[in-house]
């Protein structure tokens, strides 16, 4: 059972009941990410998640780690483009004290300069990390240009240079301007009961009182470019999009039912052709990022230099293939099948449950039950899958970006002519 409370201050507090477990998972929730930000500021929301893990008034960074070490406890935080969160799992005996502990980082942090200083390193290193991981930076050098001078396509930890310049002063700005109440959001998923969770957080929670209202999102505009990125590589890494299905966009259904025909499945287009057909990549797949106002459905590779005008060749004849003809019976029923089989083993998570709780109130304003998604993605039709591509994919909102060994004058500028 799903129930939800909006406590006086407008913070909402949304539970799930599961019978037969043992454990829950809590978290607060944020609808405030590195889109949200100004551009002197770039990179201070996932900054602040480091920073609520190191300390506050009456507990040190290592007292709150021994604090659910004790009980066997996890605790992590994230911030994505749109959202930050604090979370833990704990058995239910155990929720009065995960409550105390993440409201506690989550009030009362301090955000004390000399660990800003040490902490500003970990970021910076985190920085220098990706810069590392190939296939991690392609991504991001990709919505870089794809979403061009817009917070999307911002990197959700900054830069170098931004993260250096930010003090404690822009941090407090930043929470003070961005973190009110009602963009704050308390879930919990597991063997928890509402009414006593609710006068668990309440008085915490309801000394909140933040009276700014947040600005309004604005969508970005579609860049199309042809991006190459030399780099001292043995692969080049491909990674090509167009504009896809925002969260809420009524024929989202229709988009991920292609993404798993495409790429997003060993059986897949895209893998049996590049990989088990041709030998050509170890990793090809394809995806899609979601927000709340737009959306990218894409595909990456990492390939050798000399197969790269190959891999390009065999993406978009697949793709031209499936503008052309619909999508197989087949195929339509057994991406149906991944789909609703991926959403129900991820419901059998405490955790899964408890981030869709949060997901669904900040981007329906209700809960959605799990039949009522497998009853819509049961509703899409071939022929509703092929319109939605036929009008989403074309060469003048398709990008591309390739980074590696791979020269500026190469197959960039011809590949989805």
């Amino acid at each position: 059972m799903v129930r939800k409370t909006i406590l006086p201050n407008g913070i909402r507090v949304v539970t799930e009941k599961m019978p037969g477990f043992h454990s829950v998972s809590t978290g607060i929730w944020v609808n405030v990410g590195s889109r949200d930000e100004e551009s002197h500021e770039r990179g201070v929301t996932h900054f602040v998640e480091h920073m609520l893990f190191k300390g506050t008034a009456t507990r040190s960074a290592l007292d709150i780690a021994k604090a659910l070490d004790a009980v066997g406890g996890f605790a992590n935080a994230f911030t994505s483009k749109e959202n930050l969160c604090i979370h833990a799992k704990v058995m239910e005996t155990h929720l009065n004290l995960v409550v105390d502990v993440l409201t506690d980082i989550f009030l009362n942090s301090l955000f004390a300069d000399e660990e800003i200083e040490r902490e500003r390193q970990v970021v910076v290193q985190e920085i220098n990390m990706i810069e590392d991981s190939p296939e991690d930076l392609v991504h991001i050098l990709f919505q870089q240009d794809f979403w061009k001078d817009h917070p999307l396509g911002v990197p959700i930890y900054g830069t170098e240079e931004s993260v250096r310049a930010l003090s404690r002063s822009k941090i407090l700005d930043f929470l003070g301007r961005r973190f009110a109440p009602e963009v704050v959001l308390v879930a919990a998923a597991g063997n928890v009961d509402h009414d006593a969770f609710v006068d668990l957080v309440a008085p915490h929670l309801e000394t909140l009182n933040h009276n700014r209202r947040p600005p309004k999102r604005s969508a970005p505009q579609v860049v199309s470019h042809r991006t190459v990125v030399p780099k001292d590589l043995e692969q080049v890494h491909i990674c090509l999009g167009f504009p896809a299905c925002s969260q809420s966009d009524p024929r989202r259904f229709a988009c991920h039912v292609l993404n798993v025909v495409l790429g997003n499945s060993m059986s897949s287009r895209l893998f049996q052709e590049v990989r088990e057909n041709r030998g050509l990549a170890y990793a090809i797949y394809s995806f899609v990022n979601s927000h709340e106002d737009t959306g990218l459905m894409g595909v990456y590779a990492a390939v050798a230099p000399e197969d790269v005008d190959e891999t390009l060749a065999v993406i978009t004849a697949e793709m031209d293939s499936v503008r052309r003809d619909a999508i197989t019976d087949a195929e339509l029923a057994a991406a149906k099948d991944y789909l609703k089989g991926s959403m129900y083993l991820n419901a059998e998570s405490t955790d899964s449950r408890m981030n869709r709780l949060a997901k669904n109130e900040f981007v329906f304003g209700r809960h959605v039950p799990l039949e009522e998604v497998e009853e819509a993605i049961d509703r899409v039709t071939a022929d509703e899958v092929q319109a939605w591509f036929d009008e989403q994919y074309r060469p003048e909102n398709t990008a591309l970006t390739l980074l590696g060994p791979v020269s500026k004058n190469g197959a960039a500028d011809v590949a989805l002519a």
